[in-house]
């Protein structure tokens, strides 16, 4: 929990007895390797913090059956399909662990409730949606811009902690390029 309050008290300022409030909304969950946080067609009950851990979020490519990687989320990061969460409608996707992961889970009505008690964590929320925001329209542009060899230079410097985490197949279908494309890259590099 303590992680999460130093995010948050990073952004906002919060007394002592708002957060105590806050800490109780909030509950602990483990997932083991190969769980699923969330399955394409539930609905997202709950907003997740990564306490530690690694989550990809993923969908079903229907032409090949492989998996098209939404987005890899570590230790620190937020996991919920956002839509899902706030509409309370299916998901269109599904979050699964990579490896095992430990949570920190606020419901959606009490996720309200929070907010209405603690109002400085408006613009706290804000904060963290711009960012994954701002994220998303990069990765959008850089996909559209980008040959392949710069989105995984790029991928590599920005997220050095992903890269170090997770199997190479997952940042190769994150990136729209094949596991072999990047193992090339790799011994290019090596070479060098």
């Amino acid at each position: 929990m303590e992680t999460l309050i130093k995010s948050i008290t990073q952004h906002v300022t919060l007394s002592p007895e708002e957060i105590s409030l806050c800490k109780s909304f909030w509950t602990e969950k483990t997932l083991e390797k190969g769980d699923f946080l969330l399955r394409n067609g539930e609905i997202c009950r709950h907003d997740s913090y990564i306490v530690s851990g690694v989550l990809k979020a993923f969908c079903i490519n229907t032409e090949n059956g492989n998996e098209e990687i939404l987005f890899l989320a570590i230790d620190h990061w937020w996991a919920t399909d956002i839509s899902s969460f706030s509409k309370q409608k299916a998901s269109i996707y599904n979050i699964q662990a990579v490896e095992k992961t430990t949570l920190l889970q606020i419901s959606q009505p009490s996720f309200q409730k929070m907010l209405e008690k603690i109002p400085s964590l408006e613009k706290y929320f804000r904060i963290i949606l711009e960012g994954y925001l701002g994220t998303l329209e990069k990765r959008i542009v850089f996909n559209h811009m980008l040959k392949a060899e710069q989105r995984y230079y790029d991928f590599m410097e920005t997220y050095p902690d992903i890269a170090s985490r997770v199997p190479q197949y997952l940042i190769a279908s994150y990136l729209g390029v094949s596991a072999e494309f990047i193992s090339r890259i790799r011994k290019k590099n090596k070479s060098s």
